[in-house]
């Protein structure tokens, strides 16, 4: 397949990897493109700075100026892992007993078994990236219509280094923390935005009236019982890492500006199936089929003229 077919000229190719995913043929293709560039009053603004705080029911939680915020929902994605891993279980145990013994061949059938497996993994892969690249697009869309010019956003890898028992290591292994980064910095440099990656530490139990430290709510609602102060605690993070400087402590020098008016949005709201993202993952959804959503597609940017200033960055492609 032709790099061009994508959208990018011969000039601008670095690199066209082949990739096999499922059983299935990649084109990983690498590519420089131009950053977006808008007519005068109407882009980023370096002074108007947002929060961002990354998480697992909402992957992006951010709280910009003007008491303005935004709250991407991925109750989709986690619902996807737990209905994946719930017919992975599934479909183990029904062929425990024809399993080939270690060093025994496999038959034809489990051959075929095998080739299934790893095309309904991929599939879920590229369903998940897909929502992630959607949360990430929603993101980058309304900093854009917010004029922000900088993103500061908390950097949580360092929970990974913390053993929290099986259950919450899967949650972790599941949240793709370094991908949710890598496409928020990707696409907000496209549209011209600057990423600070800030220490996050404290923001969500630390109530921003008080500076005092709050224990974590049973809810998403945090209620600090010194001040009473009430508030989306994911917000709240949000906010307050918006006062943090790269590199700094986990300090806030300045005071919070809490959100006022709050945009709800969903990762993949209009994929079929992802209103039933509360349902339990051993209870099958009417009619017996499975939630579906829609394949991996090539990373969404903002549309506008482009300048000369460029950035890298990585699509992948199916060929036949």
């Amino acid at each position: 397949m032709n790099a061009w077919r994508r959208g990018y000229p011969l000039e601008q190719v670095r690199s066209v990897t082949l990739l096999c995913e499922g059983g299935r043929l990649f084109l990983d293709v690498t590519a420089e493109i131009p950053v977006t560039v808008y007519p005068p009053g109407e882009g980023p603004h370096p002074g108007r700075v947002a929060g961002v705080d990354v998480g697992i029911i909402h992957p992006y939680a951010v709280a910009g100026p003007d008491t303005k915020a935004l709250l991407v929902s991925g109750r989709a994605i986690r619902a996807e892992h737990r209905m994946h891993l719930a017919d992975t279980k599934a479909r183990r145990r029904a062929v425990a007993r024809r399993a080939p013994k270690p060093g025994q061949r496999g038959s034809r059938r489990w051959r075929k078994y095998r080739a299934r497996a790893r095309q309904v993994q991929g599939r879920h892969q590229r369903r998940v990236r897909q929502a992630q690249h959607e949360a990430a697009r929603t993101v980058v869309t309304w900093a854009v219509g917010q004029r922000v010019g900088v993103l500061h956003v908390g950097d949580p890898r360092g929970v990974l280094q913390v053993p929290a028992g099986r259950r919450h290591n899967l949650r972790l292994r599941q949240w793709q923390i370094g991908r949710l980064l890598q496409v928020l910095i990707d696409k907000a440099t496209l549209a011209g935005i600057t990423v600070h990656l800030v220490d996050e530490r404290g923001t969500s139990s630390t109530c921003p009236a008080c500076r005092r430290r709050v224990s974590k709510p049973r809810g998403r609602t945090l209620t600090c019982p010194h001040c009473r102060f009430s508030g989306h605690r994911d917000l709240v993070a949000a906010a307050t890492i918006a006062t943090r400087t790269p590199g700094g402590g986990p300090t806030t020098p300045t005071p919070v500006v809490l959100p006022g008016v709050v945009t709800h949005r969903r990762a993949g709201r209009h994929l079929p199936g992802a209103g039933r993202s509360r349902r339990d993952p051993r209870r099958p959804p009417p009619g017996g089929a499975r939630i579906k959503m829609a394949g991996c597609g090539p990373p969404h940017h903002p549309v506008g003229s482009r300048s000369p200033r460029t950035v890298r960055i990585h699509n992948t492609t199916e060929t036949r």
